[in-house]
């Protein structure tokens, strides 16, 4: 595989999982990784485990405040070549929660904190959006982003917002043409998240994340697509309608006041 020079990443989420299995990923190949963790408390467990320098922001982002936090957080560190939108929450919400700025917490850390992100952090030369398989039964919809009009439904609700970060990455793919913008699926693996038989290569799906991040590969040098195992992969129809992707963007620049160019 080729890699560009020394790079800095930045990627959200990882404080364990599959953000951290990729930044460890990178730091073993010498790249520079900006780590995220929800609380000091968190962070302090990353940095014993890391038994590094490398940096680490702070912030829960089911809050827009807590967002700006993290970006402000990313842009004091310098420019980053990539960043890596990996966290989420899952499917197991029991019930609809609001943040302290009303959206649903499922729907604020899963899109609207990519969006945002997307939006404050300097601008990288790659962005990375975690989906999933399940986008495919995302709904093709935007009129209740919320779920204040239908009944609370955990595994939907985590499928819409597969669907929506894909709607992000295409959407940036097509404004910022500087910029390579992908989407990609880890499979269904054994973290917290997916549960300990989950059946897929827990290792593949970080490292696809950690190489759209760094890799010269023709492969991996493209915008606008969604991987899998580092291969291309069919996405859902409607994870490609422009429609739905501006309709998407629109609504975000709405909740929190920042757009997209």
């Amino acid at each position: 595989m080729l890699e560009c020079a020394m790079a800095r990443i930045f990627i959200s989420g990882s404080a364990d999982g599959l953000g951290l299995m990729a930044g460890e990923w990178l730091l073993e190949r010498g790249h520079a990784v900006t780590f995220h963790a929800r609380s000091e408390t968190r962070a302090d467990d990353l940095k014993r485990r890391l038994k590094s320098d490398s940096a680490v922001v702070i912030g829960d982002v089911s809050t827009i405040a807590a967002m700006r936090k993290v970006a402000d957080g990313v842009n004091r560190i310098g420019a980053h070549d990539a960043v890596i939108h990996n966290v989420a929450i899952g499917y197991q919400e029991p019930r609809r929660q609001e943040t302290g700025d009303g959206p649903s917490k499922l729907f604020a850390v899963n899109t609207l904190a990519p969006y945002l992100l997307t939006a404050l952090i300097e601008k990288p030369r790659r962005l990375i959006y975690l989906s999933s398989g399940l986008h495919q039964s995302g709904k093709p919809d935007v009129s209740d982003l919320q779920w204040t009009a239908r009944r609370w439904n955990g595994m939907q609700a985590y499928s819409d917002s597969k669907l929506q970060d894909c709607w992000i990455a295409f959407a940036m793919a097509r404004r910022w043409s500087d910029v390579m913008s992908n989407a990609l699926e880890p499979g269904w693996v054994a973290t917290k998240m997916g549960g300990p038989g989950a059946p897929d290569d827990l290792a593949k799906g970080a490292e696809t994340q950690a190489w759209l991040a760094v890799s010269d590969d023709a492969a991996a040098t493209v915008s606008g697509e969604y991987f899998f195992h580092r291969k291309p992969k069919a996405v859902s129809p409607n994870a490609r309608r422009i429609d739905l992707q501006d309709a998407l963007m629109d609504a975000c620049r709405k909740i929190t006041g920042v757009a997209i160019a």
